[in-house]
Parts: structure tokens; C-alpha cells; sequence
């Protein structure tokens, strides 16, 4: 047998399907061995008493990213995904963003450079559509998609990214027809315009307000909505971000019924509340994202969610706007809320809040943690089996836990520069303290070792989550709507 380049030793080697004591050897970035006494590697890492989970796949982050608004956010692809890694994560999918009148292939070129100067963990990027043209439509997407971007999201909402039914549908009917999956932030632009006019007209402008305007009926309307347009043309279908109870039941009352559709939720509607907004002077815009968080109610309906298996992904959604006048105060010290940035930071305490909540307080078990954080956003969005699991052939991606460790939160302790965290204060149980992308050795004993530049891009294949059940409504079935063939 040729001589492992590092062997993991003495760890508790836990995937989403089983936990084995074992070590793991690895050669030229790839797992080659799962057993108990490998021999000597040429360099070793001792994880005798430490789990060995698969590295963590952060599937939905926004990386030196130009909002709508305009605003660059506050992390680049360097301290990104060093605040990734530090977080457990081996991998990210942030977005290539198209805004209106953009060509998206020339939105990747620009995101290929920066994220190949920067990147120290590996990386694939999905993409958003905010202008469907008959180009980006026939021509764009499909090249992307067949370059390995094989999943985009739209809007539902935001007046510069929003896309209304129809435009929606053809975008769905080009993943169908190329295999692509596309994900959904779901909430009813005009009921947050109705809500969001009548309160600035009546002077409540504070941040709190941002909670009040985005309704919940508006997310569990825009969801219910989105839902049908996928049955109407058989295109599995992801909503992202979900916050509240309205939206958990649309999702699972379409699962139930057979549709694939999947979910999605993020640590802000487990530990934050609406309150967070209610702070002192402008204190709450560092809590104001969208949908917002939302009450105790909520928050139960999510954790329901993550157990149930109606959400398939835990991902982050960090958006990360410093507050100051660069970011979240960009229109001023006293704005509107409905000119506050919209974003938290969250890449690096995604896994930890969840392991601590939800494993060390026996809300979830650890396969079912593994699914979440890596497992399944691999398997979503063609990445499975190169990642999200440790077995052999795959990705050496592994993140090295101490199940005891104690861990107060404070932004100094992280690695982005947004320079504050929503859940300062948080005692939590459970931390990655080695992370291995690829063979390599990344972080150890708070030491980032990975040089800037050193990720590579992960083009990912068509997903079997992205492919339609086969079953077509009459208006669509050539057998039954009278001959009209109405999808490619």
C-alpha cells in the first residue's frame, strides 16, 4: 500500500448514514482508507477523542457581492472563506449576481477572478437572474450551466431583482430542460410595499418596523405561489431562507403530496426574534435581514422543520454589511428601515450554533447534523459524493470537532470583517478546532495554514434532487391537453 500523505487518527468518524471508530488515510487529497491501526502517515493529526465530521458545505453565502442597493459587502472572498474555515466548512456556494442589464457570463468572469485570487477553501458559485433576457434564457444559462453552475436563484421581491410569474416560469422551464436546480426568495413584493408605504407615511421609520412590513403572509403567499408554478411544469424547486411557520407548512404540505420541493433555513429564525430589532437608537438595523427574524412561534415551527426533514439545508444566508456608513448605514446615521442593508453575518457560527442547540441539547441527532450542514446541500446541488461525506474517492474535506468545548461568543474571537456578530454573548457547547479541505490541513489549534488563492473552483454535475417526478398535469400531458406540446 502506497504511504498515506496524512492519516487522521483516533477519531469518531461520523457521516450521514453511520459513525465508525476508525482512522482515515488520506492520498493526494482524497480519502484512500477508513479503518482502525493504518499505518504511519507522512504527517499526522491525533483525534482521539474528537468526532471527524465531513467538512461543512456552506450552500448559501454572499461574497463580495454588490447588493441592489448597490453596496459591496463588507467580506471578500479572502476573509470569507477563512471565516468559512475556522467555521468547520470546506466548502462555499456564494452567488454570481446578475443585476439588471448585466450579462451573466460576463458576472462569472468577474467572479472566477476575484474568488481564484482569494479563496483558501474550495468553492463553486450559484448564479442569480434578475434579467431574463432572450439571451441570458437560450444562450447564457445554458453555457453556464454546462460549465458546472448548475443552480440559480430568482426574487420574488426587491423592486431591482424581482422577476414577476411569468418571467419565473421561463426561468423554470430552462432548469427543466438543461437540469439545473432553482431556488426561490419567496415573499409578496406588494404586501411588503403596501405595509412598508403605510408606515413610513405614518412616521415609523425605526428598524424594528422591517419586521412589521415583511409580513409573514407575505413569505407563506410567495411560497404557496412558487410552489404552484413548479407543479404546473414538473421543475423540482428549493425555497431558501424560510422563517416562519406560514412557509414550513406550504413546503411540507407540497412534500406530502408527493412535489419536489425542498427547504432551506438559516440560524437567525432559530435565535433571534423580532425584539433583536427593537434595540436602542440604530442598534436593531444590525439584526435587519429579510424575511426577518420572526417570534418564539416561529422559532418552534423552524425546529420542527430541521426535525421533520421538511428543511433539507442549514446554511447561513451571511450577508455581511458592517454597520456604518459603508453598509447598513449607508443612507445615513438615522435611515429607514427600509434603506438599512439587508444581511447578518453567519458563515462561521452556522455549525457551531446548530451543534450546541441542536445536537448537545438532543434536539437533532448527529447524522441528522451532518445531513444539514454538508451532506445534503452536496447531494442538491451536484457535489455528492466528491463532497459532504467522508468515504472513499471522495474530497479528504473533513472538520475535526471537540464535542466539550466551550466557546462564549464575541466577534473578536471570529474571522470576517463585519465587525459585530448577532449572537455575541451565546454560550456554546461543541467547536471545530481542525479542518482539512482536500488533504491539506487548513485551520489547527487557531492557526488558519492555508495560503490565500489556494481553493479551487468545484464545477458540480446535474443533480437527481433537480429532476422532474415524470408526472405532468393534464394542461402540460400531450395525451390529455389535446395534442399540445407546450415544454421542450
Amino acid at each position: 500500500m502506497r504511504e498515506f500523505d496524512l492519516v487522521v487518527r483516533g477519531g469518531t468518524v461520523v457521516t450521514a448514514a453511520q459513525t465508525m471508530d476508525c482512522d482515515v488515510g488520506i492520498v493526494d487529497g482524497k480519502v484512500a482508507a477508513l479503518m482502525a491501526g493504518l499505518p504511519p502517515g507522512r504527517a499526522e493529526v491525533d483525534a482521539t477523542g474528537r468526532l471527524v465530521l465531513p467538512g461543512g458545505v456552506e450552500a448559501h453565502c454572499h461574497i463580495e457581492q454588490k447588493s441592489s442597493f448597490g453596496l459591496m459587502t463588507s467580506d471578500d472572498f479572502y476573509s470569507a472563506t477563512v471565516s468559512a474555515a475556522f467555521g468547520g466548512n470546506t466548502t462555499v456556494l456564494p452567488f454570481a449576481a446578475q443585476h439588471r442589464g448585466q450579462s451573466l457570463l460576463e458576472v462569472v468572469e468577474d467572479y472566477e477572478r476575484r474568488a481564484g485570487e482569494k479563496a483558501v477553501i474550495d468553492y463553486s458559485y450559484h448564479l442569480i437572474v434578475s434579467d431574463p433576457t432572450e439571451a441570458v434564457l437560450n444562450d447564457e444559462l445554458p453555457a453556464l450551466i454546462r460549465r458546472g453552475l448548475t443552480s440559480f436563484k430568482v426574487y420574488t421581491t426587491y423592486d431591482l431583482l424581482k422577476l414577476d410569474d411569468y418571467q419565473i416560469l421561463e426561468v423554470l422551464a430552462v432548469a427543466r430542460r438543461e437540469g439545473a436546480l432553482v431556488m426561490v426568495h419567496a415573499e409578496n413584493h406588494e404586501m411588503i410595499r403596501w405595509l412598508t408605504e403605510r408606515l413610513l407615511a405614518r412616521g415609523h421609520v425605526a428598524p424594528r418596523y422591517h419586521g412589521i412590513g415583511h409580513s409573514r403572509l407575505a413569505e407563506g403567499e410567495a411560497t404557496s405561489r412558487v410552489i404552484s408554478l413548479s407543479e404546473l411544469l414538473d421543475v423540482p424547486l428549493l425555497v431558501v431562507h424560510v422563517s416562519c411557520r406560514h412557509a414550513t407548512e406550504a413546503i411540507r404540505d407540497a412534500q406530502t403530496r408527493g412535489l419536489r420541493i425542498y427547504g432551506e433555513t438559516c440560524p437567525q429564525y432559530l435565535f433571534l426574534t423580532l425584539e433583536d430589532l427593537d434595540r436602542a437608537g440604530m442598534d436593531g438595523a444590525m439584526y435587519c435581514c429579510s424575511p426577518p427574524p420572526r417570534d418564539a412561534e416561529s422559532q418552534a415551527a423552524i425546529w420542527n422543520g430541521l426535525q421533520n426533514g421538511t428543511f433539507q439545508v442549514f446554511s447561513s444566508d451571511h450577508a455581511p454589511y458592517a454597520f456604518d456608513e459603508t453598509a447598513k448605514l449607508a443612507a445615513g446615521p438615522d435611515a429607514p428601515f427600509h434603506k438599512i442593508a439587508n444581511g447578518l453575518p453567519g458563515i462561521e457560527l452556522r455549525m457551531p450554533l446548530l451543534f450546541s442547540e441542536g445536537v448537545r441539547k438532543g434536539r437533532i441527532d448527529l447524522q441528522r447534523f451532518v445531513e444539514l450542514t454538508s451532506t445534503n446541500a452536496a447531494r442538491l446541488y451536484g457535489l455528492f459524493p466528491r463532497k459532504g461525506t467522508i468515504a472513499i474517492g471522495g474530497d479528504a474535506d473533513l472538520a475535526i470537532w471537540e464535542p466539550e468545548k466551550r466557546v462564549e461568543v464575541q466577534w473578536e474571537l471570529l474571522h470576517d470583517r463585519v465587525g459585530y456578530t448577532p449572537y455575541a454573548g451565546r454560550q456554546l457547547t461543541g467547536w471545530p478546532t481542525t479542518v482539512v479541505n482536500r488533504g491539506r490541513v487548513v485551520v489547527d489549534g487557531g492557526r488558519l495554514l492555508a495560503e490565500r488563492g489556494s481553493g479551487r473552483f468545484v464545477p458540480r454535475g446535474s443533480s437527481s434532487f433537480a429532476r422532474p417526478r415524470g408526472v405532468a398535469l393534464r394542461e402540460l400531458d400531450e395525451t390529455r391537453n389535446f395534442g399540445a406540446a407546450l415544454l421542450d
